[in-house]
């Protein structure tokens, strides 16, 4: 029976690996290639794999393992950041979800307890692949990237609740609903009495085990508390997942959480792919072949009711069309925790027959279509708004834009934003704000800054903001496909517009400079650069050589760090030519610096470096050619002429 087993593990993990590779290649998510894997190798399928109840019970540890992990990484502090998306976008998305499809399946003559667990299903979006796609596209930090967030992590949460109602729904038709009532707010209660006592218990325990500095205890002792609190929740008749949910977040308020996570996460890896293989093994391709119209008009159905859910509930939070629109094809697909809650309805006497077949191959279809979606999603946005009329952005703005003139644009007020306005305050350049975010926008209009709520790529907000006349255009927003359109409409608007543009995706130096953009500024390149900079510092390379560096790498629109390095000269010819100019540089004589009281004449420098003194300034009025008799005194600044080597000399001549 043992090798049996390992026959069948062996089996599964082959299969995954090459499965995975190809999806890796198409850039599909792992999760789909997991689910094809479990389809091919499963009854479905080739029949490779028979022993399904020994793959099922791998699969309940995989689902445990999943939801610890969860429940770890579940932090009050990153709900604050996006609070308002998760309480008010993820609770009406996913109640109003739920309420559709119930309403929707009792019309079809469903029971309504079963019309509300197939709400559960539909409801809930697949975090692995969303925050994924999300990633790729550098679009975690864009409006609809940071809705997206607080939406899927609500529904993370969301599946703790649905996980213990599953019992209690499929039990409302056998007994009645107070007996029902009172056991599950006994279960409830026992879970509070254990998770108040092992929150007060762990920290001390895992002190305890920490101090051993024993890494094996360690992490045994984080797969106990899991599957532990796991088997305690099952006993007294709530789910395993939800144990595992609980003890994550008892663990999570402890200073070693982080190393927790970092040991389980592998074990967390494998046993969660053979949870979706084995989902997928349970595929019946004959039956979903032969119901493969009604997965279809299912399919097509879960996607355009995600997508207007969706749209009403990120409206509903006054973002606009293009942003609202973006969110809902992100979010239009099952969620894997929707799996967990079919298996777990399964059980419960939910989804039998053909109609686990269809939720398992509509789901799968949903998922697949997530890439496409997000891809066509930009455009076909704009095409809708376009087709439907352009949408009217709210009138909110906190400046009068009709005077100014030679100001300075900044759309969006994040933290290189809020930075730009620092200094453009304290050298009393005008400027305007653009932001879409309306909870930044309020704040923003708080603090008396003048600002306009809406998106910088609308030819009419930007008008609003007076492009015509305005002197530099700042973008500093992270959303790629909205910066593009953003800088190709104001070169449009106004020719002679300076265009600064921040970006992270390297890739899109080029495109951004075809389109328009004076300036393009990669973060991670001005990263590298900073570090560099340090580096040779410390080895004492002239700063004149490292300026002359960075000047030449920039200039090159960072093509030494693409890889793309000019073939036509190389940097150390071009460093030469920097060198043999000469420059202008400034000395402040400080007050107890050893040249004050000295002569010009005293100091000969000359004779000594090489550098020529063609004027001092001494408060505020300009002293041009002075003699050699000139003398020295404290806070005068000195206009020294030379070339580079030479300025070197005489900064550490006169440093002394």
């Amino acid at each position: 029976m043992t090798l049996f087993l390992l026959g069948e593990l062996v089996t599964i993990l082959v299969a995954s690996i090459l499965i995975i590779i190809i999806f890796h290649r198409l850039k599909l998510p792992a999760v789909v290639g997991f689910l094809i894997t479990g389809i091919l190798i499963g009854p479905g399928g080739l029949s490779l794999v028979k022993d399904l109840r020994a793959i099922k019970a791998l699969a309940e540890i995989g689902v445990m393992m999943l939801l610890f992990t969860i429940g770890i990484e579940f932090s009050l502090a990153r709900l604050k950041k996006i609070q308002r998306y998760f309480w008010l976008g993820g609770g009406f998305q996913v109640l109003l979800t739920i309420i559709i499809v119930a309403a929707i399946s009792r019309a079809l003559s469903t029971v309504p307890q079963e019309g509300l667990f197939y709400g559960f299903l539909v409801a809930l979006s697949s975090t692995a692949v969303v925050l994924k796609l999300l990633s790729d596209r550098n679009m975690l930090g864009s409006p609809s990237g940071q809705i997206s967030m607080g939406i899927l992590i609500f529904q993370d949460v969301a599946i703790v609740p649905m996980l213990a109602l599953i019992p209690v729904l499929a039990n409302l038709g056998s007994i009645s609903f107070l007996t029902v009532g009172s056991r599950f707010a006994l279960s409830v209660l026992s879970v509070l009495v254990i998770f108040f006592i092992a929150r007060k218990l762990m920290p001390t325990v895992i002190s305890l085990i920490v101090r051993t500095r024993i890494k094996e205890i360690f992490l045994l002792s984080a797969l106990f508390a899991c599957l532990g609190m796991a088997y305690l929740t099952s006993s007294l008749g709530l789910s395993l997942a939800l144990g595992a949910f609980l003890a994550g977040i008892i663990i999570s308020e402890s200073d070693y959480s982080h190393q927790v996570v970092s040991d389980i996460m592998p074990f967390k890896d494998v046993f969660n792919s053979i949870f979706f293989i084995s989902v997928g093994m349970l595929l019946d391709t004959r039956l979903v072949w032969s119901l493969k119209w009604l997965i279809v008009a299912v399919v097509a159905g879960i996607l355009l009711l995600k997508i207007l859910v969706v749209f009403l509930t990120v409206r509903l939070l006054k973002f606009n069309h293009q942003i609202s629109l973006l969110t809902a094809f992100g979010l239009a697909q099952i969620g894997e925790f929707s799996f967990v809650l079919a298996s777990v309805g399964r059980e419960n006497g939910f989804l039998s027959g053909q109609a686990f077949q269809v939720f398992v191959a509509s789901s799968v279809l949903t998922i697949l279509a997530t890439p496409f979606l997000m891809q066509i999603g930009p455009h076909l946005a704009e095409k809708l708004i376009g087709r439907f009329g352009e949408e009217k952005e709210p009138e909110a703005r906190n400046v009068e834009t009709r005077h100014l003139q030679d100001h300075v644009i900044i759309a969006g007020f994040g933290l290189n934003g809020q930075n730009l306005v620092r200094v453009l305050k304290e050298t009393g350049i005008k400027y305007v704000i653009l932001e879409v975010n309306p909870e930044t926008f309020r704040q923003t209009v708080e603090q008396g800054e003048p600002i306009i709520f809406g998106d910088a790529s609308s030819q009419m907000i930007l008008t609003e903001a007076g492009i015509s006349r305005a002197k530099a255009l700042v973008l500093a927003i992270s959303d790629p496909a909205a910066t593009r359109r953003a800088v190709k409409t104001a070169r449009t608007l106004n020719p002679e517009v300076f265009i600064i543009v921040r970006t992270r995706f390297t890739s899109e130096i080029e495109e951004l400079y075809s389109l328009g953009a004076n300036d393009v500024i990669p973060e991670e390149f001005e990263t590298s650069i900073e570090i560099f900079v340090r580096v040779l510092e410390k080895f004492h390379l002239p700063r004149n050589i490292i300026n002359t560096q960075v000047q030449i790498i920039r200039s090159e629109r960072y093509g030494l760090l693409r890889g793309a390095r000019s073939a036509s000269r190389r940097l150390s010819e071009k460093i030469y030519d920097f060198l043999e100019a000469g420059v202008v540089e400034t000395f402040l004589v400080g007050s107890d610096s050893w040249i004050v009281g000295r002569s010009l004449g005293e100091l000969d420098l000359r004779g000594k470096t090489g550098v020529t003194v063609i004027a001092v300034v001494r408060n505020e009025k300009t002293h041009s050619g002075p003699g050699a008799d000139f003398r020295l005194k404290s806070r005068d600044i000195l206009v020294l002429v030379g070339d580079h080597q030479a300025i070197d000399k005489a900064f550490e001549y006169l440093g002394g």
